[in-house]
């Protein structure tokens, strides 16, 4: 099996697609031509060779009359294009390599439409020239961009076979980067699917005030904040740090307010001025922001947490109301 795209430049898009079909067939070889006949004679064909028709492999976006596009508007360029064919089947193969979680097609192809919608629209969008650039010029598509050799290299390398592999090798780091984006993007999705149940079925404590979670490691965020308006604070053991965490409950989606701070006293103390403070002899520290705590053991992070409690009881601090997107003092 042959995988070809064009040879020069790569950019984001013909990459990721390349690695897409690489991760589905990875005996496949990689070949980088503007050939025609080498073209024409390939499995598969990416950002090149004029045609898009999935049914032969064919997977290009310049030519003349191309208007394809998602519902939303968003163009298509051969990450995409790739990726819309694709997508359920490359996310089901990672998930069972890299989490061991089969997972069937439906709900593959629920998260590639995320990953799209997350990822893949805006390697398409800078491809085409209709998306900014990131602040600093540091945005995924402009990484890939830099694996590229440089005018000094080309300057060196010239023309030949030598330098074609040189080529193929940098483009062929340029998957590997872009097929662990794939990779971690896809283990978020489903961990955060499984851990879902775990999250619901958590210990509450305080009148529900405080949630204790067994690991830390846990993607809580998103649940709680749907669907645990009572809970202000949560309590969770590190596994991979061995002690216990004392995390706020973020407000809204796009702020970094939280429904409840922890106590001003306690911001930037570490061990013995946070110990002082607090009571509790193993806390060990409290982020200047005061959105998260930690103490060596349960009992001290769980003191720790009725403080902040008594510390909103009081009114000491403010209870962030989200809806009216202000702080109220509880009553």
């Amino acid at each position: 099996m042959v995988i070809v795209t064009h040879n020069g430049k790569f950019h984001a898009d013909d990459a990721w697609a390349v690695a897409v079909l690489h991760i589905l067939f990875p005996e496949a070889d990689i070949v980088r031509t503007r050939d025609s006949a080498i073209i024409e004679a390939a499995d598969f064909v990416v950002d090149v060779g004029g045609i898009w028709d999935p049914a032969t492999g064919r997977f290009d976006h310049h030519q003349k009359g191309f208007e394809g596009a998602r519902a939303s508007g968003v163009p298509y360029a051969s990450a995409g294009l790739v990726w819309r064919e694709f997508g359920g089947r490359c996310v089901a193969a990672l998930a069972a390599a890299h989490t061991g979680h089969q997972m069937d097609a439906d709900t593959a192809q629920q998260l590639a439409y995320a990953i799209d919608s997350d990822i893949v629209q805006y390697l398409d969008l800078s491809d085409v020239g209709a998306a900014k650039n990131a602040p600093g010029g540091y945005g995924m598509s402009a990484v890939v961009s830099g694996y590229n050799p440089n005018w000094m290299d080309e300057q060196r390398l010239g023309y030949g076979t030598e330098a074609e592999a040189y080529r193929l090798f940098q483009f062929r780091k340029a998957m590997a980067f872009l097929a662990d984006v794939m990779t971690n993007a896809v283990k978020y999705r489903v961990g955060a699917t499984l851990a879902l149940a775990q999250v619901r079925q958590a210990e509450p404590m305080e009148g529900g005030r405080l949630l204790f979670l067994k690991n830390a490691a846990l993607p809580w965020t998103s649940v709680v904040r749907k669907e645990m308006p009572k809970v202000l604070f949560v309590l969770s053991h590190s596994l991979s740090e061995d002690r216990y965490m004392l995390h706020t409950v973020p407000a809204t989606t796009d702020t970094f307010d939280a429904r409840a701070d922890l106590p001003e006293p306690w911001a930037g103390l570490r061990d013995a001025e946070l110990a002082a403070v607090t009571g509790v002899p193993d806390a060990k520290f409290c982020h200047n922001g005061r959105f998260i705590a930690a103490a060596k053991s349960f009992e001290g992070a769980y003191a720790m947490a009725r403080q902040a409690l008594q510390a909103v009881d009081a009114g000491l601090t403010p209870i962030f109301d989200a809806k009216d997107m202000r702080a109220s003092v509880p009553v």
